[in-house]
C-alpha cells in the first residue's frame, strides 16, 4: 500500500501531541494566515472558516514547493507519496454568544476567567481536510463542539493560573491537558476536541474521503 504524507496546518503543540499519541506522525506547515481579518456570523462558522483557510494556505505552500525549479546538481526530490493529506484546525470558545480565542496577555486572561468561573462554555473546533492525489483533490469540513464546565475559582486561583503563562496562548484561555485540567469539572462531548483536534471526527471525515484511518499509523 502506498504511503501517505500527512501535514498539520497548525503550529499548536497540543494538536501535534494528540496526533502523535494516536500513532500518527505529521509534519507541520504553519499557514500564516491573518486570523484577525476573518469574520463570520456565528462562532462555529468562524472556527470552520479559519480551519479551511489554514488548510488551503498550507496546501498552497506545498504546491509552490513542488513547482519550484530544482537546483542544478542538487539532491533529487524524494519519490512522491501515494497522496498528501492536509489537516487544518481552529478552536474557539463560545461564551455568551461571542467567540473567544487566545487571550494574548495576562489582563485579558484574568478577565476571561472571571467570566468563565462557575459557568459553562462551548469549545468549537473547525476541521478542514484536504486529500491531494495525482488525479484528484477532494476536501471536507466539519465542526466538533464540546460543552466545558468550569469550576468556580477564587481570585487567587485565577491570578496564580494566569501567572503560569499557560492560558495566554491557548484557545479559550484554558487547557484540559495541563495545569488548567484541575479547573474543568465536566465535559459533554469529545475530550480530544477540547485539546484542539477531534480524533473520532477526523477518522470519520477521512473515511468519507476514502482514506482508512490505519493507513495513517506510523510503522
Amino acid at each position: 500500500m502506498s504511503r501517505l504524507r500527512l501535514v498539520l496546518a497548525s503550529g499548536s503543540p497540543a494538536r501535534l501531541r494528540v496526533l502523535r499519541s494516536a500513532g500518527l506522525d505529521p509534519e507541520v506547515i504553519v499557514s500564516g494566515i491573518d486570523e484577525s481579518a476573518v469574520t463570520a456570523e456565528i462562532v462555529p462558522e468562524l472556527a470552520l472558516t479559519l480551519a479551511r483557510l489554514k488548510a488551503e494556505a498550507a496546501a498552497d505552500k506545498l504546491a509552490a514547493a513542488e513547482d519550484a525549479a530544482p537546483i542544478p546538481g542538487g539532491t533529487p526530490p524524494p519519490e512522491p507519496p501515494g497522496g498528501t493529506i492536509v489537516i487544518g484546525c481552529d478552536s474557539l470558545l463560545e461564551l455568551d454568544g461571542a467567540a473567544h480565542g487566545k487571550p494574548g496577555n495576562a489582563a485579558a486572561a484574568i478577565e476571561r476567567w472571571r467570566r468563565m468561573s462557575g459557568r459553562s462554555g462551548v469549545l468549537h473546533t473547525g476541521h478542514h481536510v484536504i486529500v491531494i492525489e495525482r488525479d484528484r483533490t477532494r476536501s471536507r469540513s466539519e465542526v466538533c463542539s464540546t460543552t466545558v464546565r468550569f469550576a468556580e475559582l477564587s481570585a487567587a486561583e485565577i491570578e496564580a493560573y494566569v501567572a503560569t503563562g499557560e492560558p495566554l496562548e491557548v484557545a479559550g484561555g484554558f487547557t484540559i491537558d495541563g495545569r488548567g485540567g484541575a479547573f474543568i469539572t465536566g465535559l459533554e462531548g469529545d475530550h480530544s476536541n477540547v485539546i484542539g483536534i477531534s480524533l473520532p471526527l477526523l477518522r470519520t471525515m477521512l473515511a468519507d474521503l476514502d482514506v482508512a484511518w490505519p493507513r495513517l499509523w506510523r510503522p
